[in-house]
Parts: structure tokens; sequence; C-alpha cells
């Protein structure tokens, strides 16, 4: 079986569910089994049906879920209402021809999913660092055919240059920013303000943001508030909470301070609205 950065993977569609697998992902998606204490015991059943990872579509986009080394694509292969209450909030304040940004795409489970509701005039800016990640990415992207999704391969940060990131445990959706490389297994990635990425791509205007970057969303927010127009101030944003304790700075008392509101919460995200 190809790896999972194999420069010709197979395509598409070949490694969708076998019968037995496709069984078990129906029973978890009907049932309470989709709940997140059940899935790791529900991944190691399916790999033992076949090892590898999976084709399935997701939110209208098309994705190929390594879900054993992975809590992100567990839960979209598994919950087919991963993280609706959040997409939902996007999708209600991101028009047709609108931008949305995603800071943190990782394998793609916000960026591919908002695609149709930016439209083909409309952007969405996926910004995942990570090499492994990003070839999913990349794949995922190319399955669903979506030419109005931007993938930039770099870490969004306080400044321009590099960063390390490093993978604890075998959860690749963790991986996280590190101020040294204590383990060696580090790795050393570019780094890009969000002000510039967003330039790059020629956005002028962010409809909505998302940003999930384990702990290191105030060394990307703090400044871009600081230095970025207004006319880039994304309107809605969802923003994860569960590493806030290491945050430098409380980036979401300084979106308040901002003239953001607050506009809903889930266990991992808090969601806002500019001027609301």
């Amino acid at each position: 079986m190809k790896a999972n950065n194999d420069p010709s993977p197979a395509p598409f569609g070949r490694l969708a569910p076998n019968a037995a697998q496709a069984a078990i992902i129906a029973l978890a998606q009907r049932t309470g089994l989709k709940r997140g204490a059940f899935r790791p015991w529900l991944s190691r059943l399916l790999n033992l049906l076949r090892t590898g990872p999976l084709d399935v579509d997701y939110q209208g986009a098309s994705f190929r879920f390594y879900h054993q080394g992975s809590a992100t694509e567990r839960g979209a292969l598994l919950n087919p209402d991963y993280n609706i209450e959040e997409l939902q909030f996007l999708r209600a304040h991101v028009r047709n021809g609108g931008v949305f940004v995603d800071v943190g795409a990782n394998v793609g489970t916000y960026a591919l999913a908002m695609a149709r509701n930016v439209g083909a005039d409309g952007k969405v800016i996926a910004i995942e660092p990570h090499p492994v990640t990003h070839a999913r990415l990349a794949f995922n992207h190319a399955a669903s055919g979506y030419s109005q999704v931007k993938l930039v391969q770099a870490a969004a940060g306080a400044d321009d240059g590099e960063l390390l990131i490093e993978t604890d445990g075998d959860n690749l959706g963790a991986s996280h920013i590190v101020s040294g490389d204590a383990s060696g297994k580090a790795i050393r990635v570019p780094s890009l303000r969000l002000q510039r990425i967003l330039e790059q791509a020629g956005v002028t205007r962010v409809d909505a943001l998302k940003i999930d970057v384990e702990g290191y969303e105030d060394r990307v927010l703090t400044g871009f508030f600081r230095e970025a127009p207004q006319t880039l101030w994304p309107r809605a944003v969802v923003i994860e909470h569960l590493s806030r304790d290491e945050w430098q700075d409380d980036c979401i008392a300084d979106m308040l301070a901002r003239g953001y509101a607050a506009a809903g919460r889930t266990r991992s995200n808090t969601m806002l609205l500019l001027g609301a």
C-alpha cells in the first residue's frame, strides 16, 4: 500500500471501505458509537478488517482519512456531524464569492467543507505547515477538485522566518510549535505572518476565519490585529480554546476589546462576531 506522502498514491476511491468496514462506519454514524470515547476502539477494528486509510466523502468533499493516527481524521470518518456547530456558524457568515481562511487546516475538514459555500468565485486559504499533514491535505484537495481552495505550506506565526513543529504521541493532528528540539523529533518549517499570507494570496477582505494551532493562536492573532488594516479583520472567527493555558496573551480578550462579541462556545472552540 502506498504511503501517505507518496508522490503518486492510489487514486481516490481505490481505498473505499469494504463491506464490513462500511457497515461499522454506518453503525457508528447513526448511534452513540460516533462519540469520542469509542472512536479509537472502532478505528482499531476497522484496521483489523483492512489495514490503512479509507476513502470517503465528508461534508461535500473527498477525503482519504488516515484514521489510525489522527483524532481529527477519526472523528470526521465516524461522525458525520463532526464540528458541525462550528461549520454551521462559519457558513452563516460566508457568502457566495466570499473568503474563508483556515489557520491550521490539518487535512481540510474545515477548508474543503467550506469550499462550496464560497463558490467558484470565492477563496479558501488553507494554511498547514506539517509536511505529512500538508501532503494529505493536498491529496484531499485534488480529489475534491475545488480550484477556489489555495494551499499554503507554512506556519502562521508572529514573524516571517522559521518555526519548529513537534508531534507528541501518535496524534498527528496535535502537532504543535516548540521553542527547541529537546526530543530530536522536531521539524523545521517556514513561518509567515498571517497578514503576509493574505497579501500574497491577493485577499483584501476575510468573511470568516478558523484557527486551531495547538496553543499558538495568540502569537498568530495578537500581532495580526495590531498591524493589519481593519478591512482584513474577519467578520466571524472560530478559535480553539483547549490550549489557552499555553497562550502568552489572551487573544480572545484582545478581540473582545477590539469590537468582537462572543457568539457561541463548544467544548473545543469559541465563536466570535465582529460588531455583533
